[in-house]
């Protein structure tokens, strides 16, 4: 844990070069739909949104004339369409846009849309943001490199994104971990150094404990916990590598103690063995899809020429891989760092683990 300033400055936004755009028509990321980012910022006028403790969420209510409103709602029924059913008009019937929430805190600015059934009452969120190549990047890895699956499509300069059910990182770990038992402490723990090395090996930045989620999923004995990512803005663009550790922000300290305190070190690096190895079968099974975004990104423009340069010497540093010096955008490091994952942990068993024999 270090208490020095490890992001500097704002992140831009990158725009969608057309070799990305073309991943995304390729696999069906791409589509047309009714409304755009632009669209929303049309609002007259917000409320501001509390918790169940009244305290400020860092979210406006926004509300528009009677006009811009119907037309709204009604395109963002067709956009809950495309992105989570077949994209027919058939059951907008039965669906009501309850809100149309927006965050000015932090890069992407998003509008969280709250969709409802009015049969059942049953509700949920999906994200409209301003398209950053760099976050689709982010997305795209983080569905096939991580365990879960991602929803997202892109429309010219417009994300649309599904929401990531958990619960706030920061509100678990101020709220729950003290209610914990002993042994969810200890899962916990391996999560989180799983999530460390994911997160490190895919050049994930800014995991503070707000941008992910823990996920509980309650087994027929016992309630098991995994954390996801939800925030993908800071994906291969700070030039520190400790960006890309969530263990060095001062807002997981708690769960960095509970690695601590509950893992000795042989644990430790067993489990960062099996996220390697797992992260690499996970590269192998892409095939062709992330050969391709790998190609796209290795000359896209997604970060600064001075974090660049900082970040494959540090990688250098950490690896002893001189291909890593030769790197002239984020897209090359990345690429390079998946690779050696690939060609160095593929074949790693539990046997190796468990004796020791591949190096941490």
């Amino acid at each position: 844990m270090t208490e020095e300033k490890l992001m500097s400055k704002k992140k831009p936004a990158y725009p969608v070069s057309k070799a990305l755009d073309a991943y995304l028509e390729r696999y069906s990321r791409k589509i047309v739909i009714p409304i755009c980012y632009d669209d929303l910022l049309r609002f007259i006028g917000s409320v501001v949104v509390y918790d169940s403790n009244d305290e400020d969420t860092l979210w406006v209510r926004v509300y528009y004339n009677e006009y811009d409103r119907q037309e709204i709602d009604t395109s963002l029924k067709r956009v809950y369409s495309l992105l989570l059913s077949d994209g027919s008009g058939h059951i907008d019937q039965y669906l009501n846009v309850d809100s149309v929430d927006y965050c000015t805190f932090g890069n992407s600015k998003p509008f969280r849309i709250k969709v409802r059934n009015v049969l059942n009452d049953n509700f949920t969120y999906f994200y409209v943001k301003k398209a950053d190549a760099s976050r689709i990047y982010g997305l795209e890895l983080e569905h096939m490199l991580s365990p879960y699956n991602l929803n997202f499509l892109v429309y010219e300069d417009t994300l649309i994104e599904e929401h990531i059910a958990g619960i706030p990182g920061d509100v678990f770990i101020k709220e729950m971990l003290p209610k914990c038992t002993e042994t969810e402490k200890a899962q916990l723990a391996k999560e989180f150094v799983k999530f460390n090395e994911r997160c490190m090996i895919r050049l994930l930045g800014d995991m503070r404990s707000y941008n992910y989620v823990i996920v509980a999923t309650h087994d027929f004995d016992h309630v098991v916990y995994r954390i996801r990512a939800i925030d993908f803005d800071q994906q291969s663009f700070e030039g520190k590598l400790k960006v890309y550790r969530p263990q060095f922000f001062k807002e997981n300290f708690q769960m960095v103690e509970l690695v601590r305190k509950k893992l000795l070190k042989d644990s430790i690096d067993q489990y960062k063995l099996e996220e390697r190895s797992i992260v690499a079968k996970r590269i192998l099974s892409s095939g062709n899809r992330i050969k391709l975004l790998d190609k796209v990104c290795k000359k896209d423009v997604i970060s600064l020429p001075e974090n660049v340069e900082m970040l494959k010497g540090q990688i250098y540093e950490l690896t002893k891989d001189i291909q890593f010096k030769k790197c002239t955008t984020m897209g090359e490091i990345l690429d390079l760092a998946l690779d050696f994952v690939k060609r160095n942990y593929k074949g790693v068993s539990m046997k190796q683990i468990l004796e020791h024999k591949i190096k941490i």
